[in-house]
Parts: C-alpha cells; structure tokens; sequence
C-alpha cells in the first residue's frame, strides 16, 4: 500500500447521542412504566454468560501474555490470516474515530444510509465527505466505508463486490473501511479473511455477546497497518478483565452457531409482530428490525407511553428500528403496544 494516505493528527470528539440513552426519555415520559424496556440498541439480549475472572485481572495492568491470547482467539473468530492482522480496542466506536486521524485529508465516500457516526467522525478529522447509494458513485475517492451488514437496512454486498471495491482502493493508494459490526450471527461471507494492504475490517464484541459495557472491538487489517492503529490507540488500550472475558467467549465457536440460530427465530417472530402491527419491513439483522409505519411518529409515541425506547430517525419518521425483546414478558409487553 501507498502509505501516503496515511498520518497523524489530533481532533477533538463531539458527542452525538445514540440508542441506549434513556435519560431524554425518562424526563419527556416520567409516567411511563418502570423499569424501561430498551430496545434502541441492535445488542444480543440474550449476553454470553461470564466466565470467573481472576482477581489479578482487576490488580494488574494488562499484560501482553493477554492481550496476545485475545488476538489470536479473535484472529479464529474472524477468519483472520492470523493474529498479527487483529487490533484490539476499547469498543469499535473508538477505531471509528481513530482511523480518520490516521489518515491525511481526503475525499471520502460513505454508501448510505447508514450508522451516521462513520461521516461525523471524518467530517471531524478534516475530510470532505460524501455519502453514496451504490459502489459505482465512489468514484475518484481515497476512502471508501461501507457498513456490510448495514445499519439501519441489513443490506449487504456480495464478497465478491466487497472484494473488488477493496482491490480498486488499494490500487489507488486508498482505503476501504468495511464495517462488519453486525456480522457475527449472519450468514454472510466476511472480508476479514482477505484483509491486506488498503482495507481495513472493523468488528463488534459487545453487540454479539450482549456485553457492550465491556467496551471491546477488533481492527483487522494487513500488519503494518494493524501496527499504525494499535500505535495510535497506546498501550493498555484494553482492560483485563477485557481481555479475559473476549478470549474465552472469542474461542466459544459452539455458543455463537447456538446464538446465531435463537436470535434467528427470535428476529423472525419480531417481523411477524411487526407486520401483524401494520409495519411495512424493511430489513434489518438478527439483532434488530426496521420497518415503516403509517403513522411512525405516533407509534413511536405509544411505545414511550408505555416504557418502551425503540430507534427513531429524524430525516424519516416513519421509521422505527427495534431490538429484540430479552424474555417473555418484554415480548407480551411489545406485543400489547403494536396490536
């Protein structure tokens, strides 16, 4: 790769507000039922169950004896070349803001819709930023981001589409920052398994292990720019308890194929719920739903009354993302709502 693309520059972070806060909520809702049912986030409701973690986890900065385990459990995972390709970090929203640091200001492409963090965190860093419908309006871009399977949509690209936008980019000394946040419990093709000079893979530990309050993500990418990332990250970018609680469910193949199925079924049963409800589908993951309402607003407003937080989008409010509900209870309550 033409490492040219690349350098290093320090910009501030902005706060954008996202699925899982419910303090606006609780003020704009104080008489909804308690306790709320969060269902604005695309998190496995259903977390891997924790392993014991030694005391010395908590006592002892990080050491690289483990740092080096959880690369290579997640290099597996993955289907990385090995565990020289594998970054870890503190949740995938800091890789996000990171690699636009990285890299000298440029044009940037994004296929959207898609997660809005991804043009923020480039807009911040001093990138002119485009979004795009398909691949064939990138253009002339040094950076190209896609979100495979894609937030809100589910939409994915073939491999083999993937494969070739990345060996466009890298021919022209660019980037191609695939997202795969939401991949792990889908039956889709990964690029981590082809990752090299211009791509760079990023993957979410807490979405598919239903423990985002660990803060865990993975980089994937050729050495020298794994090196670049963790470089920029610092040392001790990951906890130990961090550390410990990955590797373990990082090596568990059988619990995520048993995850992968339930969450399956249960994504199936939110889309009946959703059409019985007058929802018109329009994708989604095993994680979560999106559909069209008639009256989205007004659904989203009853579902609030009720003590309900789904994801709404400003620019469409017809539109109305929802997690899947963790037990039988929260799906009787959802239920009583869209009925």
């Amino acid at each position: 790769m033409d490492h040219s693309v690349w350098s290093v520059s320090a910009r501030d972070v902005a706060v954008i507000a996202h699925g899982g806060e419910l303090g606006g909520l609780r003020q704009a809702f104080p008489d909804a039922p308690r306790p709320w049912l969060d269902l604005s986030t695309g998190i496995n409701p259903v977390p891997y169950p924790v392993p014991t973690i030694e005391a010395s986890a908590w006592l002892r900065l990080p050491e690289a004896s483990g740092v080096a385990a959880l690369r290579e459990a997640a290099a597996g995972a993955y289907g990385a070349p090995d565990a020289g390709h594998v970054v870890p970090a503190p949740g995938t929203q800091i890789l996000i803001e990171t690699l636009p640091r990285l890299v000298a200001p440029t044009e940037v492409a994004i296929l959207g819709p898609t997660y809005a963090e991804h043009a923020a965190a480039w807009r911040r860093a001093g990138h002119a930023v485009r979004e795009v419908s398909a691949p064939d309006g990138i253009g002339t871009a040094r950076v190209a981001v896609i979100v495979d399977p894609n937030n809100p949509d589910g939409r994915t690209l073939p491999l083999a589409e993937r494969r070739d936008l990345a060996g466009v980019m890298r021919a022209r000394g660019g980037l191609l920052l695939a997202d795969e946040a939401f991949a792990d419990l889908e039956p889709v093709e990964s690029l981590c398994p082809h990752a090299g000079p211009g791509l760079v893979v990023l993957r979410s530990f807490g979405k598919t292990y239903g423990l985002a309050g660990l803060r865990l993500g993975f980089a994937v990418a050729d050495p020298d720019t794994a090196a670049r990332i963790a470089a920029a990250l610092g040392p001790w970018a990951v906890s130990g308890p961090a550390l410990a609680i990955g590797t373990a469910a990082l090596s568990d193949a059988a619990w995520r194929e048993e995850a992968s199925g339930a969450r399956g079924a249960d994504a199936d049963r939110l889309d009946r719920m959703i059409l019985r409800g007058g929802g018109c589908l329009v994708g989604g993951t095993r994680l979560f739903r999106t559909a069209d309402f008639p009256d989205g607003a007004g659904l989203y407003r009853r579902l609030a009354e009720a003590g309900i937080a789904v994801r709404r989008f400003a620019e469409r409010p017809e539109r109305l993302r929802f997690g899947l509900p963790p037990d039988k209870d929260a799906w009787c309550r959802l239920s009583r709502v869209l009925k």
